[in-house]
């Protein structure tokens, strides 16, 4: 799921990452998100594609360093996603996560592994429930097994720093082609 430059196209990246309480009074930069967001169709028919560039920009965003920003898109993408759809519980685990490395970098390290629990209690919650055969989405395509086991390795640790976020295109990079 990395996300080449072509495929963010006219998207840019964000002039800067948005750390609340540490931008010196700077906002975030809302009309970069704004873009992003306007690429969210108002709901999903079935299933979040894989491919959605709103998608695939929010997960960029996470491995970029930009935590908050990714937050953002991805809860846009989260409202759009199918009612009680598997989509739904990954993006809260996805949005947890990038919400926990915001912490990791603000140093609030308890908060930040209270948010990787909550993204790993989802991602239990998504195992449980029937997977659909074949098609593009995001949880058909998506390593979750990897992304549970890196989550608890993080939180088997007796103390999270700063060097411990989570890059969710790593993951799915690391992952071998079927």
């Amino acid at each position: 799921m990395n996300v080449p430059s072509h495929v963010t196209g006219q998207l840019p990246w964000p002039r800067w990452a948005y750390v609340p309480g540490e931008t010196g009074g700077i906002d975030a930069d809302y009309e970069t998100l704004r873009l992003a967001k306007a690429l969210v169709p108002s709901a999903f028919r079935g299933y979040v594609p894989v491919r959605h560039p709103a998608l695939r920009y929010g997960l960029a965003l996470n491995d970029r360093g930009y935590f908050w920003e990714s937050q953002e898109v991805l809860e846009a993408v989260w409202a759009a996603a199918p009612q009680g759809g598997r989509e739904r519980i990954l993006l809260r685990a996805c949005i947890h996560i990038a919400n926990a490395n915001l912490r990791l970098r603000m140093q609030r390290l308890h908060s930040a592994a209270r948010l990787f629990g909550d993204a790993q209690a989802e991602l239990r919650a998504l195992s449980a429930r029937k997977a659909v055969a074949g098609g593009d989405g995001l949880v058909e395509s998506f390593p979750v097994s990897a992304l549970t086991a890196l989550l608890q390795a993080k939180l088997g640790r007796p103390q999270l720093s700063k060097a411990d976020w989570i890059a969710l295109g790593a993951i799915v990079r690391s992952q071998p082609s079927t």
